[in-house]
This record gives C-alpha cells, sequence and structure tokens, in this order.
C-alpha cells in the first residue's frame, strides 16, 4: 500500500444538500494515510460553491472546472489531466452526472472509480428521466457501485450490477455539529407557536405538496402552529405559489438556505416528511440526532431510520389521513415524542456514525489502490 492513497471526490452540485454534506462527513473522517481533493463543476450560477468553501476549511485542496453548458465533455479530459498532474489513485463520483464524466475520464487515466448513489430521482420531466437513465447506464463501468442503503443496492441490481461489482457500506453523517448545537443552552428552543418543520430539497420525490395539505388540516384544529421549510430546489416557486393560496398561508414560511440551518433544526417540534423515495436522508439523521420527533411516510430509506413506536411514527406512502393523526399524537403527548426521540438519538449514534463509514471506505480504497493497475473499469 502507498504512504498516502490519493482521493478525489468528484460532483456536479445543485446546492449544499445531502450528497455535499455526506462528502464532507467522509473526508472530514479518513485516516490521515488518505489525502482528499474535490473536485466540482461550475455551471450557471454555482459560483462561490458551499461545498468548496467547507472542503477547504478541513485543511484540503478543491478544484473548480468551468463548464459551458450542462453537457460540456470538455470536463472529461480536464478531469483525466487534474488526475495525473495529482497523481490521483481513486475518483469517488456522486450524482448522475458526476458519474457519467467520472467513469470516463477513470477509464481514460486507468485508475478505478467509485460510484456512490445517493438517490434516484422519480421524476415526471422526460429529459431529467433520459439523464437519469443514462447516469445509470454509467455505472455498469464503475469498478465499484457502493449505494448508501439496502433499498439503494436493489436498485442498481435493476441495472444488473450486482456483487462483487456492487458492495454495500451502510451510510454515515457527522454528528458533531449536531452534538454542538443540541447541547448549547445558549442556542434557544422557544419560538412563539408549535413549529412543524421540512429540510431538504425542494423536489418531486419529495412530495411536498402532500405536507402542505396535511398541514392545512391540522391548523384547522390548532392555529397555534407554524411549518417552516430549510431547503431550495426546482419546486420552490410553485410550493410558495401552492402555499399562498392556502387559509394558513401566514404562518408557512420558505426560509430558502440557512447558515444556521442546524439551530432552526433544534427549534422544532415535529420534523416531517412525505417523500415517495429517499436513500438514507441525511436532513432525517440530523433531526433523529437533535431530538425532534419525527413523523413520516413509510418508504425504504425513511425506514432505515425511523422504526414505527420505536423512534418515531410511519404511515403508510399516501395515508394523509393516518400521518395528520401522527402529527396530533406528537405534538400533544409530549411525553410519548420524548420517549421517541431519545430512542432515535441512541438509535442514529450506534448505527451511523460517519467515522464507522469512513475506516469502511477507507479499507475499499486500500483494496482497489492494491491491485494492479489495468482492468479497473467493468464492463
Amino acid at each position: 500500500m502507498k504512504s498516502t492513497v490519493n482521493i478525489l471526490q468528484f460532483i456536479c452540485p445543485t446546492g449544499f444538500y445531502g450528497a455535499e454534506r455526506w462528502i464532507l462527513a467522509l473526508s472530514k473522517h479518513l485516516p490521515s494515510s488518505y489525502n482528499s481533493e474535490l473536485a466540482v463543476t461550475l455551471e450557471k450560477g454555482s459560483h462561490d460553491l458551499k461545498l468548496v468553501e467547507e472542503f477547504a476549511a478541513q485543511g484540503h485542496l478543491a478544484h473548480e472546472i468551468p463548464m459551458r453548458h450542462p453537457f460540456d465533455i470538455s470536463v472529461i479530459n480536464k478531469l483525466v489531466e487534474l488526475i495525473k498532474t495529482r497523481n490521483i489513485d481513486v475518483i469517488h463520483t456522486h450524482g448522475y452526472k458526476s458519474d457519467i464524466l467520472g467513469v470516463i475520464a477513470a477509464h481514460k487515466a486507468n485508475i478505478p472509480v467509485v460510484v456512490t448513489p445517493h438517490g434516484f430521482e422519480n421524476a415526471a420531466d422526460i429529459k431529467l428521466r433520459t439523464f437519469i437513465w443514462l447516469g445509470c447506464q454509467a455505472m455498469k463501468f464503475a469498478t465499484k457501485v457502493v449505494p448508501l442503503s439496502p433499498q439503494l443496492c436493489a436498485d442498481v441490481r435493476a441495472y444488473r450490477i450486482i456483487e462483487p461489482q456492487l458492495e454495500y457500506i451502510q451510510n454515515g453523517v457527522d454528528l458533531s455539529e449536531v452534538e454542538a448545537v443540541r447541547d448549547d443552552p445558549t442556542i434557544s428552543t422557544k419560538t412563539p407557536k408549535k413549529r412543524i418543520g421540512f429540510v431538504g430539497q425542494m423536489i418531486s420525490r419529495k412530495n411536498i405538496p402532500a405536507l402542505l395539505r396535511v398541514f392545512e388540516q391540522y391548523y384547522k384544529q390548532d392555529p397555534n402552529v407554524e411549518l417552516v421549510f430549510l431547503g431550495d430546489g426546482d419546486a420552490r416557486e410553485a410550493l410558495e405559489a401552492l402555499a399562498n393560496t392556502l387559509n394558513c398561508a401566514a404562518v408557512i414560511s420558505f426560509l430558502g438556505f440557512r447558515d444556521d440551518r442546524l439551530a432552526l433544526l433544534k427549534t422544532f417540534d415535529l420534523f416531517v416528511m412525505t417523500s415517495t423515495l429517499e436513500g438514507i436522508p441525511r436532513c432525517l439523521m440530523e433531526a433523529c440526532a437533535m431530538g425532534i420527533p419525527v413523523a413520516a411516510f413509510d418508504i425504504p430509506g425513511i425506514d432505515q431510520l425511523i422504526k414505527h413506536q420505536q423512534t418515531g411514527l410511519l404511515a403508510p406512502l399516501h395515508d394523509e389521513a393516518q400521518l395528520l393523526s401522527h402529527w396530533e399524537c406528537l405534538l400533544t403527548n409530549t411525553q410519548y415524542a420524548q420517549q421517541l426521540t431519545d430512542n432515535g438519538v441512541a438509535y442514529v449514534n450506534e448505527h451511523y456514525s460517519a467515522a464507522r463509514m469512513a475506516r469502511e471506505y477507507a479499507e475499499l480504497f486500500t483494496r482497489l489502490t492494491d491491485q494492479p493497475r489495468g482492468g479497473y473499469v467493468q464492463a
């Protein structure tokens, strides 16, 4: 094994969400014999990236690769040049576009490529669906495909990606930031109204219109409540327009991306999700670690964290009446809610630490770099 293994994390970022934070957690917790570098594409509106800033703050080197348009394949040769200049041993890709570009660059540079699917989008847009399909085809040519959850493993098997190319490493997050905010007595949890909240991307699979419908029903019986959204995304404008048509519009806030996200999360009386498709949501791990009661639809990925009546409450997918009943329970029965949140804190700390995840990735990177050069990319 080399004294230092150079890993290049590659992503075409759309903001500062789960995948971006996941990269930071991994790079922070890899052993010191692993040098992490970051490559990001710069597209329209993606300059001054928070991910680049935070990665550099860890003491790691970040590289920005300009793209003239969303399908600029010249990025491939720029990646190859970066790989050779920086003596990169493994490229690790995140997201459909980065998978396509990164797999081809790895093949040209003759190094192993690890693809980590963070989730699949059940989009209606035909262009996006085509792009997702191309990204999934690119995974077939990765050295290793390492999904974040058992459900994502099942999803990639549908594309004929199986063991030994397929390998599972359970997701993990850096909870130190959450714990620091949770345990800081100077960060208040008090709000004028009971606060229901959501953190995450505003995209179709998050199914936020259902969340708004359930909130509207809850508000009719308890007007001393507010709904707070943290995050951004393609659907935000339409969701704000929808919210403005509701009788409860005055108590619904869309706060966008916030640097004080965790301090705001601490103020939630209830964390809610109505997603139809997920990996293992980082935002949900953070809510559990913060000790916030959780109610969500019972879907793969979410069920890895929320065990019904143990670490939170789950309703069958699309059963909004049952989800409303769970909201009522958790917002009124504070003793029961506290019991579930205590269980949730313990469960996340035991099963989803970033340090454990990083150790397993380090072992994978070692295996790949110990192999003789050549024949990395599998057909």
